[in-house]
């Protein structure tokens, strides 16, 4: 996890310094889990709040969301988990 006074400007420098950033929400255009390909470059993974999600100025930085289909009425993981899943995923283990 990491901590920063001003969101938007951290998420900046990163994408400016070459760095994908995805964000794990769900999202219209998201990319299922099962379809996320290994990671190819150095990515963020943003992760939002359990219960209120990514807050909506953030979703502007994104380069590309990630969704993790669930079956039932929820409509969120516990945080800790989702993250567990997607840096999995993305490091090419499943």
């Amino acid at each position: 996890m990491h901590w920063v006074r001003d969101r938007d400007a951290w998420l900046e420098r990163q994408r400016a310094d070459g760095r994908l950033i995805l964000g794990v929400e769900l999202a219209e255009n998201a990319i299922r889990l099962a379809d996320l390909p290994m990671a190819r470059r150095p990515t963020v993974v943003l992760l939002g709040h359990e219960r209120d999600g990514i807050p909506p100025e953030a979703l502007d930085h994104l380069d590309a969301v990630v969704e993790i289909p669930m079956i039932g009425t929820g409509a969120s993981l516990n945080v800790a988990v989702a993250g567990s899943l997607v840096l999995y995923k993305l490091a090419g283990f499943a």
